[in-house]
């Protein structure tokens, strides 16, 4: 099951086995969504914090939407590659599933355990579903303790996520004469676009497939940034030309 999702791209791959990890960085993701007294773990607001100075901007909430929209991505690749080419989603336990945001997907992700799938009978949408929020729900919940952003922004990202994965595992599935599993994977995402916290965060069409959001991720508050190929955006406001900042939301 993970050999064949691993073969998609990095971001549909996970690390499992041994005990190594442990000692190089990687802490349990439940552990970066804990709040305490309102207020966002260590580890999320030290990732948060290098993204800024990554991309050289003074605004935390901007880097703080785009940790949000990557490990958003993440989590859904993992869960939708499964369920798409073998009818299976795994169970990604935010205690079982460890991150170290200093690592590059596949590697940023460990699983020390060999992986069970779900046996609950809530179908298979709602089997990804379940993989998906048990993470993002309270990852939301922390994003917005760390730094003020819309909570309706990151479901956006969230959204955003998940067209994302869905785009590079279909044109994969079809390269490899998967039909079956791209249509799958489509009709599993189109679900969970009918439902919240999905349901208001942008429209999915599929001939051909596409995606756009109602919201912005705010990239092009980025110096240097500009507007993602899914933004509610059409152009970056004029006041903010040339200056590297920008409105948003």
């Amino acid at each position: 099951m993970l050999r064949e999702a691993a073969a998609v791209g990095p971001f549909f791959a996970l690390r499992t086995g041994g005990a190594g990890p442990r000692a190089e960085g990687y802490v349990p993701l439940g552990a970066v969504y804990r709040t305490v007294d309102g207020r966002a773990a260590p580890p999320l607001l030290a990732r948060i914090d290098a993204v800024a100075t990554t991309l050289r901007t003074d605004e935390r909430r901007v880097a703080a939407s785009l940790v949000f929209q990557g490990l958003a991505a993440r989590l859904w690749s993992l869960a939708l590659a499964p369920a798409a080419l073998h009818g299976r989603v795994p169970e990604l336990r935010p205690d079982r599933l460890w991150w170290n945001p200093a690592r590059m997907a596949p590697d940023d992700l460990w699983h020390p355990d060999p992986l069970r799938v779900h046996g609950e009978p809530a179908g298979l949408a709602g089997q990804l579903a379940q993989t998906a929020y048990v993470h993002l729900r309270p990852l939301h919940h922390a994003v917005r303790a760390a730094c003020p952003v819309s909570g309706r922004l990151l479901w956006g990202n969230a959204a955003s996520a998940l067209a994302g994965s869905l785009r590079v595992l279909h044109d994969w599935c079809r390269a490899q004469g998967r039909g079956d599993a791209a249509d799958r994977a489509t009709a599993l995402v189109h679900t969970l676009f009918q439902t919240p916290p999905l349901s208001d965060t942008g429209t999915l069409t599929t001939a051909p497939l596409s995606f756009r959001r109602r919201t912005c991720c705010l990239y092009y508050r980025v110096p240097g940034g500009g507007l993602c190929g899914d933004c509610v955006l059409h152009r970056i406001p004029r006041a903010e030309r040339g200056a590297g900042h920008s409105g948003g939301g």
